[in-house]
């Protein structure tokens, strides 16, 4: 019964309306009340899953990303990969893409990276030619690579979630090549639809505009290198790179490129507060519930579920892989980053998986969520920016889908494509 009005409370919060934080956090406390248990633990279950000084880092990658989207380094990363890439067939398609891969890598944020790059180059694409969904449907997808190159704020929410012993440096150094497994395979899926519909490539700007393109970009493309080269050379924590990455952000994009206005410094900050918050409360509220989620015994509940349809690892992750797929349909990353760990991660390796590799399945599944309706931000903020209706995107997005799918598969079944380089740092 105290499960039932656990998920009860739970999801009828989210029918009507209320915010997933206030969801979670109100479901726990009924539920603590149900059970006779004493208020002061749920609100000590809060205040101790706040205090992690590994989520002291969040909201320096948060403020990095959003100096970087208002400070001009997106534009500089669009120029580079349109020169680099920008001749091959459906040419902007492949620009967005390898765009998505830069930037991904120094916001590490999906939907930034969708408000950035496809203000940029949505009307871009649409101007010279390419339908409205194919530029939204590129620009959607290739920006999930945020979630899973670093560095990523969700990746410290997962290090937190799964109790600790999870290292975020180790989680960092596996995103890497799924991340860009993610991207290629998106290249390919948008060169098909490129030569289905018939579009051209654009005319290679010169090696000379290449080399200029190149060291305008380099001051912004420094950021991902301080951040990720600090925690890889043990010279900085995850904490310490992401506040002398926000540093090193403001003196790029105020004193180098010139681009970052007061006003603009000033939306900054007040989106990155906002947005620290939700996911501080979130954390918190997600904690009391997560201690409910282990009273109750789900883990070993669902493994038996699980194991009551089959015993074999193979089909357990793809079950794994589609109720998290779902997941990710209806709810937001971040609560369900939060959520699912303590209930998934047991599964996972009680089938043989590496809390690693999880860890970036999770986030790739996730991140498919966000380009998915009902809920899929970067959807709705690309058909914004594309002024088309959802319902256009997604009937032309399954291409772009599938080829994300695959990645996954990929990422799932061989572990060592997120295994292998973190072993070359332990």
């Amino acid at each position: 019964m105290g499960l039932i009005i656990l998920f009860g409370i739970f999801f009828l919060g989210l029918l009507v309306g209320t915010p997933v934080a206030f969801a979670v956090g109100l479901a726990a406390v009924v539920t603590f009340l149900y059970e006779g248990l004493p208020l002061f633990v749920a609100f000590q279950r809060i205040l101790s899953g706040v205090s992690v000084f590994s989520l002291l880092a969040i909201p320096f990658f948060i403020f990095a990303g959003e100096l970087m989207m208002h400070g001009g380094i997106s534009n500089r990363l669009v120029r580079l990969a349109s020169a680099m890439v920008g001749k091959v067939r459906g040419g902007l398609g492949m620009v967005n893409i390898s765009s998505s891969m830069l930037f991904g890598g120094i916001s590490g944020s999906a939907v930034a990276d969708t408000s950035a790059l496809g203000s940029i180059l949505i009307p871009v694409m649409k101007e010279k030619g390419y339908d409205a969904d194919y530029a939204v449907n590129v620009t959607v997808t290739s920006s999930v690579a945020g979630v899973v190159i670093p560095p990523s704020h969700n990746m410290i929410l997962y290090a937190v979630a799964a109790g600790g012993g999870i290292s975020v440096t180790q989680l960092f150094i596996a995103g890497i090549v799924p991340g860009v497994l993610m991207c290629l395979s998106l290249a390919v899926a948008a060169y098909v639809v490129a030569v289905k519909r018939g579009y051209k490539g654009e005319a290679f700007p010169g090696w000379y505009a290449l080399m200029i393109s190149f060291f305008a970009s380099i001051p912004g493309l420094m950021t991902a290198v301080i951040i990720v080269g600090g925690v890889l050379s043990g010279i900085l924590t995850v904490t310490e790179s992401g506040a002398f990455g926000a540093i090193y952000a403001i003196v790029v994009t105020g004193l180098v490129y010139r681009e970052l206005t007061w006003a603009s410094f000033k939306a900054a900050v007040v989106q990155s507060v906002k947005t620290t918050s939700l996911v501080m409360i979130l954390v918190g509220c997600a904690s009391a519930f997560s201690y409910l989620l282990a009273l109750y015994n789900v883990p070993e509940m669902l493994t038996t579920g699980l194991m009551a349809i089959s015993d074999k690892p193979v089909v357990i992750f793809l079950m794994l892989n589609i109720i998290l797929l779902i997941l990710g349909m209806i709810m937001d990353m971040a609560a369900l980053i939060l959520i699912c760990t303590p209930i998934f991660l047991p599964v996972a390796m009680q089938f043989g998986m590496d809390p690693i590799q999880f860890g970036i399945i999770l986030m790739m599944n996730l991140g498919l969520g966000l380009c998915t309706p009902p809920v899929g931000a970067c959807l709705f903020v690309g058909c914004v920016i594309g002024k088309i209706k959802i319902e256009e995107a997604v009937r032309t997005i399954w291409p772009f889908f599938l080829a994300l799918f695959a990645a996954l598969m990929l990422v799932t079944y061989v572990p060592a494509i997120s295994l292998t380089l973190p072993s070359f740092f332990q």
